[in-house]
């Protein structure tokens, strides 16, 4: 794609409107890339950084608000230690390595997800970074990291019963402040790439109403021209939220 193609694409999302304000994406087959290359998976992860570069600029040209990249799960753990700890120090090295490039693209880094169960040098890494952008007004990059969904309610009921909240006092909009994400809308667009057809423990709570977009496409492969082919799609569906389409158009005549 040229950038003459590339600025006629935004320009039609843009006009089109509705443009989803949060976007979430879980960064799959990084280790089949590499498989069917005869590499190690580390060396997938490594060619992911470029897709994770090119996303994060084209949801800045765009006005996307937030950018949510499944980095890290609790379940990714169990992977050998070989590969976690290759893929934490891909982690601490990249994050000292982007600072820059972030702020010259006002893009403001955050990360949600048990990060103190992170080792000391890539957490240390991650609040540096998380520092030097602190006061970009542009896109926000959340990095979900040792994160899953579940210990996300988990610890956010752990919060609510320490501050003393009676039964009868908690409700959706009490557990949403407690969450990992307060503070952030909840995504619009969910994508996947490698093709696989589940959420894997990822914002279970904040994708109620999430729009799926899946591509076959692997995570090193991903570029930003597959990010529009997704947010044309979402564009092009009917968010109901529950209610019918007439509703929706006025067109209900006030009947339930």
């Amino acid at each position: 794609m040229n950038e003459l193609e590339d600025k006629e694409i935004q320009e039609r999302i843009k006009a089109k409107g509705d443009l989803p304000r949060h976007i979430a994406i879980i960064m799959d087959g990084n280790g089949r890339w590499a498989k069917m290359r005869g590499l190690e998976r580390i060396e997938g992860h490594r060619a992911g950084r470029e897709s994770v570069r090119d996303v994060v600029r084209a949801c800045g040209e765009l006005g996307i608000e937030v950018l949510t990249l499944y980095a890290f799960s609790v379940e990714n753990w169990r992977r050998p230690r070989r590969e976690v700890w290759a893929l934490m120090r891909l982690l601490r090295d990249t994050l000292y390595e982007e600072v820059d490039e972030f702020n010259r693209n006002n893009v403001k880094l955050m990360a949600i997800g048990r990060l103190e169960g992170l080792p000391k040098a890539s957490r240390e890494a991650l609040f540096w970074a998380m520092e030097r952008t602190k006061d970009n007004t542009g896109l926000v990059l959340n990095l979900a990291l040792n994160y899953g969904g579940r210990v996300e309610i988990v610890d956010a009921v752990r919060r609510i019963l320490e501050k003393g909240y009676r039964p009868e006092e908690v409700d959706e909009k009490v557990i949403s402040a407690h969450l990992y994400t307060a503070g952030l809308p909840d995504p619009d667009l969910l994508i996947r790439t490698s093709g696989e057809l589940r959420v894997s423990n990822f914002l279970l709570w904040q994708m109620a109403y999430t729009e799926i977009w899946v591509t076959d496409v692997l995570w090193p492969d991903f570029r930003r021209q597959h990010l529009y082919q997704a947010i044309e799609a979402y564009q092009r569906r009917e968010r109901r939220f529950g209610m019918t389409s007439e509703q929706l158009r006025g067109e209900d005549g006030g009947a339930r």
